[in-house]
């Protein structure tokens, strides 16, 4: 069955068919942000990020179940969104949203959620020590696509240390010695799809330097 936004308002015409609002792309796959489309996430993840003029990539966030995404939230010249998991997208046109007070109205919390996870990036960002950039950011994935396991929380998502590296502004290369570092303290672990897995209480007992409300 195909998955539908229950977060958003039905379209008013009859004749407006799913099938032209609803589009999967699958893991990998970059999302089309040429046009300005308001694309809502139904089902999956997906990762919005910037390329500098020196061709480095840095990372904006993510967007889950329900959240809204889109060049028309965006002041930046380069605005890339990808599939970090198969993920299921309907669309809106900015007329749409503009013209019925009730869209608008049901899209704005999930814009006060982007909001919040820009702030704590940015506040993340601000912190001197690269352990502790790196430790805060495991504490907001945990809040914003953390699953409960057995032995702690499951980072729902798979980022590579290119991934986190560019969310923090450090190099891979950190991300790797630091990552080991915390697997050899039994703060983090791995499940069998190398999704991390934050050890509790102990990775959050460790974690003192926090800018993120628990």
């Amino acid at each position: 069955m195909v998955p539908i936004c229950n977060s958003l308002i039905e379209i008013d015409s009859p004749d407006e068919t799913e099938t032209r609002r609803l589009q999967l792309y699958g893991k990998g796959e970059l999302i089309d942000t040429t046009t300005q489309r308001i694309w809502q996430v139904c089902k999956g993840i997906v990762q919005l990020s910037t390329l500098y003029p020196t061709g480095e990539e840095a990372l904006l966030g993510w967007v889950g179940p329900s959240m809204c995404f889109g060049p028309w939230f965006t002041y930046l010249e380069t605005y890339q969104a990808k599939a970090v998991s198969d993920v299921y997208l309907m669309w809106f046109s900015p007329a749409e949203i503009e013209s019925s007070p009730q869209l608008a109205a049901q899209l704005l919390p999930q814009m006060n959620h982007r909001l919040r996870q820009m702030e704590a990036l940015l506040a993340i960002g601000g912190l001197r020590r690269v352990e502790d950039r790196l430790n805060q950011l495991l504490l907001l994935l945990k809040q914003e696509m953390g699953q409960p396991v057995s032995d702690g929380t499951l980072l729902n998502i798979r980022l590579t240390h290119q991934d986190i590296a560019g969310a923090i502004g450090t190099s891979r290369v950190t991300i790797t010695r630091l990552m080991g570092q915390l697997k050899q303290q039994g703060l983090i672990g791995f499940d069998s799809k190398r999704k991390i897995i934050l050890k509790e209480p102990a990775f959050l007992a460790a974690s003192q330097c926090s800018v993120l409300r628990r």
